[in-house]
């Protein structure tokens, strides 16, 4: 019986081209949290900045987490967010000069984003039983993926 070689994938031999992800996904919330949002009145501070920052940061740090993806040449990091009536939508496009994909980092980004929005908002979440019934999140997904030769 042969022991198969396991660990990060050699990524040496491929080229550095231009990448670019775009990962989404949405945080179901009561109207409140949603007020709150968008008043800018939650005490815990702004809470899209605080997303946003979180985003940035969990896009930064994915190989510390996600312990087979390589750390790479992020250049550019934007989150965007929708709101509606009952959720909040977050947009995570990262771009890269390297030699293996960002779609994970997207992935991060939307989740840390999203994770920090339910965090500053349970206070407004909260039934008598200090439970959630209404905050949620779902939907997270690689919306679009792109790469092409990088000639510099």
């Amino acid at each position: 019986m042969s022991v198969q070689e396991q660990g990060m994938i050699d990524i040496a031999s491929k080229p550095i081209v231009r990448r670019k992800a775009i990962a989404t996904g949405e945080v179901i919330l009561s109207r409140l949290s949603l007020q709150h949002i968008r008043e800018n009145t939650n005490p815990k501070g702004d809470v899209l900045e605080n997303a946003k920052l979180a985003a940035i940061n969990a896009v930064k740090k994915t190989p510390e987490i996600v312990f087979m993806c390589h750390p790479i040449q992020i250049t550019s990091v934007k989150v965007n967010f929708e709101l509606f009536d009952d959720r909040v939508q977050v947009f995570v496009t990262v771009q890269a000069l390297d030699r293996t994909g960002v779609e994970i980092e997207a992935i991060n980004g939307v989740m840390a984003a999203l994770l920090a929005i339910f965090d500053v908002s349970k206070r407004y979440e909260k039934d008598e039983t200090g439970n959630y019934p209404v905050a949620r999140i779902q939907n997270i997904y690689v919306l679009e993926k792109e790469k092409e030769e990088f000639k510099g």
